[in-house]
């Protein structure tokens, strides 16, 4: 039987601008394989195609239009896994778009999950993170920016971007804490520990940021950035990315790193030596406490742990 226009939306040319950044962030801050983002693609091109059809924009999806479609999408006859790869697509579009700005509302928090099992972020274990730590030894300037970079993205829990976008001026001089500008944007400030102010101090002198420095800014801004390139620019989200691949390369960890490791790992290590949970929110910038919460499902073992230490009927 030939298959309905409605059942097989067609792809248009090209997606949303909302919908192309969000393709973006997967792929850069989130690490997600080449195959994966164009899988995603494909899925968020149906969506819009299914809209556009009925004359609905994303700023107009409410809950009842997202199950409609993903109803279709199983009477279109696709295999569970895929319906709840599109679910998680158009679940993940949408909630970008709330983290940025772009809407005000996600109109899939009201959608019934798929009943796919969610997928648990993979954190570094301790001994893997000191060796990650300690992947960049040398006096040059690169590898005293790339130890202060390793060292504030686990230190501090921040992501990719935030990293990208410090300026000097967030930086307090004698509070210990640093300004992070989040998603939002929302402001937030977080502690420096003592190895990421030992690092940034390395690199924020004449020996290391000083000899990045050019002598005529390209752009506005970057005279400000706290993290520089060698060419004197501002170190963009891919540039991070490219420091994170380096050096885990060099410990044998490059299967194991993706963009957001670090901060997976810190919220991770966090929990497991006793932090509050509520405590880790602030300090990611998570807006729901049911994001954070995802990682005390990671350490079964800390989990069990904690209820022989608190429940009373728990020991003999």
């Amino acid at each position: 039987m030939r298959a309905t226009a409605v059942d097989h939306p067609a792809v248009p040319a090209a997606l949303s601008d909302s919908a192309e950044e969000f393709l973006t962030w997967l792929a850069v801050e989130r690490g997600r394989a080449r195959n994966t983002v164009a899988a995603y693609r494909r899925d968020l091109g149906a969506y819009e195609a299914y809209l556009a059809a009925r004359g609905t924009t994303l700023d107009a999806v409410d809950a009842p239009t997202v199950e409609r479609y993903l109803a279709e999408r199983r009477r279109a006859g696709l295999a569970p896994a895929s319906v709840a790869r599109a679910q998680a697509a158009v679940r993940g579009l949408h909630r970008f778009r709330v983290e940025e700005g772009f809407a005000e509302v996600d109109p899939t928090d009201d959608v019934r999950g798929s009943g796919q099992p969610a997928r648990l972020p993979r954190a570094l274990t301790e001994e893997q993170t000191l060796r990650l730590l300690a992947a960049a030894p040398g006096d040059d300037p690169a590898a005293r920016r790339d130890r202060a970079v390793l060292e504030v993205l686990y230190g501090t829990g921040m992501r990719v971007s935030e990293l990208a976008a410090l300026s000097l001026s967030d930086l307090g001089s004698d509070t210990g804490l640093v300004r992070v500008l989040g998603k939002g944007p929302k402001e937030r400030l977080v502690p420096l520990g003592r190895g990421a102010i030992a690092a940034l101090d390395d690199w924020i002198c004449a020996p290391g940021r000083g000899r990045f420095e050019p002598r005529r800014w390209a752009r506005r801004g970057d005279a400000e950035a706290v993290f520089l390139n060698a060419r004197g620019g501002r170190l963009t989200r891919q540039g991070v990315w490219g420091v994170l691949k380096k050096r885990a390369r060099r410990v044998d960890l490059a299967d194991r790193v993706y963009p957001h490791v670090l901060r997976h790992s810190c919220a991770t290590h966090m929990l497991a030596h006793g932090a509050d949970v509520r405590v880790v929110q602030e300090l990611l910038g998570h807006s729901s406490i049911a994001t954070t919460q995802v990682y005390t499902r990671v350490s079964p073992a800390h989990l069990r742990a904690a209820y022989e230490e608190a429940h009373p009927r728990a020991r003999r």
